[in-house]
Formats: C-alpha cells, structure tokens, sequence
C-alpha cells in the first residue's frame, strides 16, 4: 500500500519515527502540504494520513484511489467524512492518546494564573530581588487554591482527569455534561450550566465545538459569573467569544483568561486575546510532550494496520 502523510511535522519533528508505518507500506512524508498541493501529493496514494491538511470533496473526486484517511488527532473537522463515507473510506482518528497530558497543561496555565511562576523568575533573574529591601516580594496577587470552586463542562475523560487533579488541590469540583456517569459522581457534583457559571471560581472547558457549544463563553454567559473568575481553555478556541472574553478581562469581571487554542491558529495578529494583560496564551501544545505523541503515533499505525486486516476500528464516519 501506498501511504502519504501530508504534515508530519507537528507530530514528529524529528523526535520520533514513522517506522511503523513504513513496516505497513510506501511511505511519503511532508512537513507540510499546502492546499494547491493536497492532490499532487496524495498522487496515487490508497491511504492518507493527517493532521490538518484538509481534505474536501473535491480532493476525494480527484484521487478516487484512496481506500483509507488517518487522523493524526481527535479532531476531524478538515475531512469532508460525508464525502469519504460515500466512497466507503474510512476516517479514523485519535481518541484517547492525550488525557494526561491536556490535564497536566491545564492545571499549569491555572497555576501560571495563580502564582505567575514565569514573571516572579523573570523579576529575580533581572535583578530585582538583589535590590529589594525586603526578603521577599511578589507582583502578582498570589491565589490560593484549596477551597476554591473548579466547574467543568464537558466531563469525558480529560474533563474527569482535570476534575481528579483539581481536587488533589483541595478543590470542590462542579461538571456540566449532557451524559453525566457514574465515574464522573465519584470526581464532580453534575449541575446545571447556568449553577455552574455562578458558583464557579475556575471555569475549564472540555467540550467538543459543537454548533450546541460553539461560543459558549460570551457576554451574557461572562455576566452570569463571578467577579474574578478565571477561564481556562484547552478544548476548542472557537467555544469562547474572544471579543466578549477581551471587553471582561479589560474590566476586570474575569480576572484571568488562560487558553491553549483561539478561534484561528496560527493566532492572528488581531486577535483581541493579545492585547490583554491578564491573558496567558500558549500554541496549542497540551497535546504535544513527547510521550502523548509516542501514544498518538502508536495507535495511528494501530488504526491503518486493522484496517489492512479487515478490521476498521476509531472510524468516525462508519
């Protein structure tokens, strides 16, 4: 089998191998692919691999030879999978690789937020303990956590295991999802959404974008919250309104905005988020240590490899 990946570069800069899909079939890698090339590239390819390179209708019309679409992520919303479904090919993507490591990076933006570790090292690194008159300074207010009110909506598996290390923290956690389990009772009080806008201290979403969820975060919803929550995003950029979230940071309603997506990546210069003091912005990198990259590569293989067996499994179109 012929196999292009169209960008790979995200997912392997050079700290991993495309080893296992080599030992599946001819393998073409690029770093990246641009949209006038998706066609030329994926040549005669049977199966195409992605990440974000789209692949539209007439992409499918145009090399009717492909058998197979692999994601190189959770999200497919660059596959026209309506299209592929037609044709019977498969999209499969990655479910459950990053858990840990999206959690971990979400309680390290709440703890940035909290003790602004970076700017304290900053201040002594350019001299300014050396110069103070007292033993200790701090330029931030300095937050507590334990006894503050973490909400979460969206409570799945990254959710629940944000929920988890939350409460290592002395947290009460509230969730908001439409199928609420048992798992998720033993971690989080399920309440409304409206309860838990209000109650809330820190506010952490874990949704997928749905047309249900896309700006879930928006001026009357920022309204029904506390003054001075904090809002932390590593789902989805478009589930936040950023030019309602930017008006409350610069009135000070919300006290910070920590996010790891926006509405379009790479970041635009005008993105509002930008110009906020009490922002923290990161380059959509939750996903990316090393480990849940090894994790995504593995069951990448994984998926193309039953399928080649005759046992399509992570389709999402299917």
């Amino acid at each position: 089998m012929k196999i292009v990946i169209l960008d790979g570069y995200t997912e392997n800069p050079g700290d991993l191998s495309w080893e296992g899909f080599e030992k599946l079939g001819e393998v073409t890698v690029y770093d990246r692919t641009p949209a006038e090339k998706v066609v030329e590239r994926i040549g005669d390819a049977e199966a195409v691999i992605t990440n974000k390179t789209p692949l539209t209708k007439e992409v499918f019309e145009a090399c009717p030879q492909i058998q197979y679409v692999g994601m190189l992520a959770t999200g497919y919303n660059v596959v026209d999978v309506e299209a592929a479904a037609k044709r019977g090919i498969p999209v499969c993507n990655i479910p459950t690789y990053g858990t840990a490591a999206v959690a971990q990076m979400t309680l390290a933006l709440l703890l940035e937020a909290c003790q602004h570790v970076g700017a304290h090292s900053d201040a002594v690194k350019a001299g300014e303990w050396t110069k103070s008159a007292d033993w200790c300074f701090w330029k931030y207010p300095l937050i507590e956590l334990a006894g503050k009110t973490m909400g979460i909506i969206g409570f799945g598996r990254i959710g629940q295991a944000v929920g988890i290390l939350a409460k290592a923290f002395g947290m009460r956690v509230l969730a908001y999802d439409g199928f609420p389990t048992q798992e998720g009772r033993k971690i989080a009080d399920y309440v409304e959404l409206d309860e838990l806008f209000a109650a809330s201290d820190v506010i952490s979403l874990h949704c997928p974008l749905f047309d249900s969820t896309r700006g879930i975060i928006n001026k009357e919803s920022i309204h029904k919250m506390k003054d001075g929550v904090i809002i932390l995003n590593t789902s989805r950029g478009p589930l936040i309104v950023e030019e309602d979230l930017a008006v409350a940071l610069n009135n000070g309603k919300v006290y910070a905005a920590c996010c790891d997506v926006v509405s379009t990546e790479p970041v635009e210069a005008d993105n509002p988020l930008l110009g906020c003091s009490n922002s923290i912005l990161t380059p959509h990198i939750a996903w990316a240590p090393k480990e849940s990259r090894q994790r995504l590569m593995d069951i990448a293989v994984s998926n193309l490899a039953e399928f080649l067996a005759g046992r399509t499994v992570n389709a999402v179109n299917m």
